[in-house]
């Protein structure tokens, strides 16, 4: 792992008051493996790198990992749970012990591999905020592509599904020096 980016990360999120309120937040719901992924870490480091302020989230991608319970209703009471509380955020938990049959895949081990399969290797990271309020990430892929502009399928998605959110995005709208890798 790249010990200058990660530095850079933990630091962008730490000096955002915002992302670390959501953080406590979500550690707070005591979760197993529980993780705040996609945008709202991919936008902020990309925000930041094209100094923009905030860009809208769609949602806030909240995921777990825990086997006892793969409800989705169990997803759906927590994200009333957060809705209720914090009204202005559009929340998104999935537990992704569940994921794999939605995605048609074998069972994950844990959040990390679970979002291994996330269609761009720039989103395939998520973040928490640890008892010690010290911020931990996970990135399969590392963190070279989300801090060089880079947006590439991961090697697991479907190429189908990258290209289809790379047309519906508009990612090069917003943040004009991204570089998009198109497969053939």
């Amino acid at each position: 792992m790249n010990q200058k980016l990660e530095k850079e990360l933990i630091q962008i999120i730490e000096n955002d008051e915002w992302m670390i309120h959501v953080l406590k937040i979500v550690r707070d719901l005591n979760l197993k493996d529980c993780w705040i992924g996609a945008g709202f870490v991919r936008n902020k480091i990309w925000d930041v790198k094209h100094h923009k302020s905030r860009t809208k989230l769609n949602d806030i991608d909240v995921i777990y990992f825990d086997k006892s319970n793969t409800s989705k209703e169990r997803d759906e009471v927590l994200e009333n749970k957060l809705k209720e509380n914090f009204p202005k955020l559009n929340w998104s938990v999935k537990n992704q012990a569940r994921m794999h049959i939605k995605n048609g895949q074998n069972p994950y081990k844990d959040c990390e591999e679970a979002i291994s399969f996330w269609p761009e290797t720039a989103t395939s990271i998520a973040v928490r905020i640890n008892s010690r309020n010290k911020i931990e990430y996970i990135a399969p892929y590392g963190l070279d592509d989300l801090f060089q502009l880079k947006v590439k399928p991961s090697p697991k998605c479907d190429l189908k599904i990258y290209k289809s959110r790379i047309e519906k995005k508009g990612w090069k709208e917003i943040w004009n020096k991204l570089e998009i890798e198109f497969k053939k």
